[in-house]
């Protein structure tokens, strides 16, 4: 692990946002200069709703994390859950329940 270069990382992360930034103010810009609203009334009644998902199914993701922890580790013995690995999967579930719950509500329709 002494050659890894955490240094090159930092940079290259750096720059990927800097870049992904720069292409997202840029879009809405071109989008704002086209005439297009940024949010409308619908978009903004489906980004709620989805919200308000995500943060249910992130509240049962989080308790089942905790229920592995005490009665997986105290109990039963199973292995200990890590932290970084616990942080990454919050991070996966709260992201993909978000954009499935927009992408639902989205085609659903009747808002």
């Amino acid at each position: 692990m002494a050659t890894f270069g955490w240094p090159i990382i930092l940079i290259l992360n750096a720059v990927i946002i800097i870049l992904v930034a720069i292409f997202v103010i840029w879009k809405v810009q071109k989008e704002k200069k086209a005439g297009y609203p940024f949010q409308d009334e619908r978009t903004s009644k489906i980004q709620g709703k989805a919200a308000l998902g995500t943060y249910y199914i992130n509240l049962a993701f989080l308790a089942s994390i905790m229920l592995w922890n005490i009665f997986g580790n105290e109990f039963l013995s199973l292995p200990e859950l890590e932290t970084g690995y616990a942080v990454i999967a919050i991070m996966l579930v709260n992201g993909i329940s978000f954009a499935l719950l927009s992408w639902y509500y989205a085609k659903k329709g009747g808002f």
